[in-house]
């Protein structure tokens, strides 16, 4: 199939493209990827009459850091943090875990972060792991600038807070102390599909006692969901190396806190290959899984740090 008729534009401001928005009154879409909307434009699944092309808005590309936070301009593509080194400390190491799950190569070097946040599609990775640090989404419309916390952003499957004229600019994510272990876990059924359940954990340790839990989950709601009652459930557990062994005890702080997300954090939707039974059982035994991997890599960066002391 092809695309319905549609208008084109190419603004080189930010402005312009708020006023191509805002000042049509029909039905517009914003490419700068384009690796979603393109297919369902074939597919005619959506059919807009106006696409705002930002691609050639330089101020858009930007990755920067200031005042502890990484802001990433709404054109930085996702292969951008393939690389440890793209953003310091484990914030960037977290960023990187995830991004090699994000579809192919040809598309990573495409697609977006700020995209993945306006397609906000409950499989995406970015959208978890902005709800489990608490990203802000910063929005340009006709009336100025305003800021959304990933918490209030998203509102169901290809649902969120921002208004048709609007534009999304950045997102941004808060820098994590090194202190902090982090992790990236994800279970699909091929190279080829969406995640079935991915987790994000990031674990902040303070002599061999966990201080503070973010985990968000993908895929185990109908939008991205941090799991705050497993959290809370860690505040306080000793996040000393787990026995040998692929199983974790039953009793461990980590198996507890990843029955308690497929409890009491995820509302799983069923699927084909998925049911929600086995949703919440890849929760458990996912959450599990990335905390231990997140703790592993905490005790390794302070063993590094210490080196680096001698």
């Amino acid at each position: 199939m092809k695309p319905a008729p549609f208008d084109y534009v190419v603004p080189r401001t930010v402005r312009e493209a708020v006023d191509a928005l805002g000042d049509t009154g029909r039905k517009a879409q914003v490419l700068a990827g384009g690796q979603s909307l393109i297919l369902e434009m074939h597919l005619q699944r959506i059919r807009p009459e106006l696409v705002v092309d930002i691609n050639c808005i330089p101020e858009l590309g930007h990755l920067s850091v200031a005042d502890s936070t990484l802001r990433v301009g709404a054109l930085v593509r996702h292969a951008v943090f393939e690389s440890p080194g793209a953003v310091a400390g484990p914030l960037g190491a977290l960023l990187a875990r995830a991004v090699v799950n994000i579809a192919h190569p040809p598309i990573r070097s495409r697609g977006t972060m700020a995209g993945s946040f306006a397609w906000a599609h409950p499989a995406s990775e970015w959208c978890a792991i902005g709800v489990a640090l608490d990203a802000v989404v910063e929005l340009r419309g006709p009336d100025g600038t305003r800021e959304v916390a990933a918490a209030d952003y998203f509102q169901g499957p290809y649902r969120t807070a921002r208004r048709p004229q609007e534009l999304i600019t950045a997102v941004r994510l808060p820098l994590l102390g090194e202190d902090t272990g982090v992790s990236f876990v994800e279970h699909r059924r091929t190279h080829f599909t969406f995640a079935q359940v991915a987790v994000a954990a990031a674990l902040t340790v303070r002599d061999g006692v966990i201080g503070e839990a973010r985990i968000g989950l993908v895929n185990s709601a109908d939008r991205p969901v941090r799991a705050r009652a497993a959290e809370q459930a860690l505040i306080g557990a000793e996040a000393d190396a787990p026995p040998a062994g692929h199983r974790l005890p039953e009793d461990h702080p980590f198996a507890r806190a990843g029955r308690i997300a497929a409890t009491e954090d995820a509302a799983p939707v069923a699927e084909p290959y998925a049911d929600v039974e086995y949703k919440r059982q890849a929760v458990a035994v996912l959450v599990a899984r990335t905390l231990r991997e997140a703790a592993a890599d905490q005790r390794a960066r302070g063993a590094a740090h210490q080196g680096d002391h001698r």
